[in-house]
């Protein structure tokens, strides 16, 4: 199936600049590893960025950068670099492979949250905060509906659903926020597995689905 969507420019300009958070820079990069045209795009925007730092005035180094780096270059490996030969993720279909940007870190076995419906907490080592997790919906099955307090993130992984608003296949991206209601429908056929990163809360319409938000921490 052919990638039909995509992170805006700004996402991508974001994430050229180093300045998204951890976990919707995590779900960038899983999203570009399938996706040439994104590669190519962000390739753009970085030489563009590099344009615009060469006419900007040279700035004055801190005495003592040298001495940090040769510092760091000297330090210990990173807890991620430690962790990356230990981490263990759950089980996915044959053929559907675990994006290499998040190497390092672990994944929790698939957790029931549901009829046909199960969730797996990604952890960040080296970012506490991040809140990704990944969610394996059978087919037929949804979510229930809902809007977000903040950024929802999602990039799906294998199987298709429908939102309401387009249907999203292997690879695709998807980007929601406050302004967006909506509520995900896997399609017949096979279930959906999806890598997701939400920046504050689902906002769910059902008292029920908001308690079994809460827990995965949706």
């Amino acid at each position: 199936m052919t990638i039909q969507h995509h992170p805006d420019d700004a996402l991508l300009l974001e994430h050229a600049a180093g300045s998204l958070p951890t976990g919707p820079c995590l779900l960038v990069a899983s999203h570009m590893e399938g996706c040439a045209h994104c590669r190519s795009r962000l390739a753009v925007l970085e030489a563009a960025g590099g344009v615009m730092l060469e006419e900007l005035p040279a700035a004055g180094l801190d005495p003592q950068a040298l001495a940090r780096a040769l510092a760091a270059l000297d330090a210990p490996a990173s807890a991620p670099a430690r962790a990356q030969a230990a981490a263990t993720h759950p089980p996915l279909p044959q053929g559907t492979a675990w994006p290499s940007a998040l190497a390092g870190c672990p994944a929790t076995p698939w957790r029931w949250m549901g009829p046909g419906m199960h969730w797996s907490r990604v952890t960040v080592p080296w970012d506490a905060s991040a809140n990704v997790f990944l969610l394996r919906i059978g087919a037929g099955k949804y979510l229930p509906q809902h809007t977000h307090s903040g950024q929802e993130l999602t990039q799906i992984l294998h199987g298709t659903f429908h939102d309401g608003r387009a249907l999203f296949g292997p690879g695709d991206f998807d980007e929601a926020d406050g302004s967006v209601r909506h509520q995900p429908v896997v399609q017949t056929g096979c279930e959906c597995i999806c890598l997701a990163s939400v920046e504050g809360k689902l906002v769910f319409d059902g008292w029920l689905a908001r308690i079994a938000g809460s827990v995965v921490g949706m």
